[in-house]
């Protein structure tokens, strides 16, 4: 088992002990800056449904939160914009391309919104190189099953390309979230290639068992294990046997929600290390299973 670490400053040698080249986390997120001070006031203050929300760890400058990313040894991640209306989409991925082309160890990234069009964009966006595309359910509010993104799944499940979906009803429930919209969208194109944000959290059984069901689908790692989620969403311990298995299957990929979390990175690294599943369990989720879906 890889020893535990406390700083920031010592992740190169946890995955340097685990014989990585770095680290591949698929669950980052950089945004045009007005809606990135928009997302951070909410997490900061919370609401009526979210409760007192919490103090993020790195509000910082997007150069600097580049340079952390950069010192910890994350040698791929995106940018994981996501669309909350229509008429939105298509300028976040005009961005996200941008940022990927000025900073090159960042993902290509998209996101899409049921609406007209967007099986347009989502090929243009395939013919520019985009490798990740992010949707979040309960933000965007939207069923996935509707008619208006029939196109866009298949154009996705063709391509291969995984769609980090937020499905589950944290932080606070919604109407299109558990694993019933999205098990829809997978019966009637069981090829897509979606992540499950968050292992599911807190519905995991159902998520996982989507997982076992359908070939290309996994799940992230994104705020799982932690101090900070264990003391209101422990995962259960039957599911245990079953997330080793589906790491070392290449099912289970590192997330972190980076930079809008309440803890240092390093935490997130140190929750996975106490599972106890071994390294090569760690190899495969910290890159390994990343690898093979980029």
């Amino acid at each position: 088992m890889a020893a535990e670490r406390h700083s920031d400053a010592d992740v190169p040698a946890w995955w340097r002990g685990l014989g990585l080249p770095g680290l591949i986390d698929l669950h980052v997120h950089f945004l045009p800056e007005r809606m990135e001070r928009r997302v951070w006031h909410h997490f900061n203050h919370g609401g009526p449904l979210m409760g007192a929300g919490w103090k993020i760890e790195y509000e910082w400058p997007v150069e600097e939160r580049l340079t952390r990313l950069r010192e910890m040894g994350v040698r791929h991640f995106p940018a994981l914009a996501y669309a909350h209306r229509p008429d939105m989409a298509r300028d976040l991925n005009a961005w996200t391309l941008a940022f990927a082309r000025r900073n090159p160890d960042c993902l290509p990234s998209a996101t899409f919104y049921p609406e007209p069009g967007a099986a347009g964009y989502v090929r243009a966006a395939l013919a520019d190189g985009v490798k990740i595309f992010k949707v979040h359910l309960q933000v965007g509010g939207f069923d996935p099953a509707v008619p208006e993104l029939t196109e866009v799944w298949g154009l996705l499940a063709e391509a291969g390309v995984p769609v980090v979906v937020h499905a589950s009803s944290v932080p606070v429930p919604g109407g299109h979230v558990g694993p019933g919209p999205i098990g829809a969208v997978l019966a009637a194109h069981p090829r897509l290639r979606v992540v499950i944000a968050h292992l599911g959290m807190p519905e995991y059984e159902p998520f996982f068992d989507l997982a076992r069901r359908y070939e290309r689908v996994a799940l992230d790692t994104t705020m799982a294990f932690t101090d900070f989620s264990e003391r209101g969403m422990p995962f259960p311990r039957r599911l245990r046997p079953v997330l080793r298995d589906l790491g070392l299957a290449g099912k289970v990929v590192l997330g972190s929600d980076f930079p809008t979390i309440p803890y240092p990175y390093v935490h997130q690294l140190d929750a996975l290390a106490r599972l106890d599943f071994g390294e090569a369990w760690l190899r495969a989720v910290c890159w390994d299973n990343g690898a093979a879906m980029i």
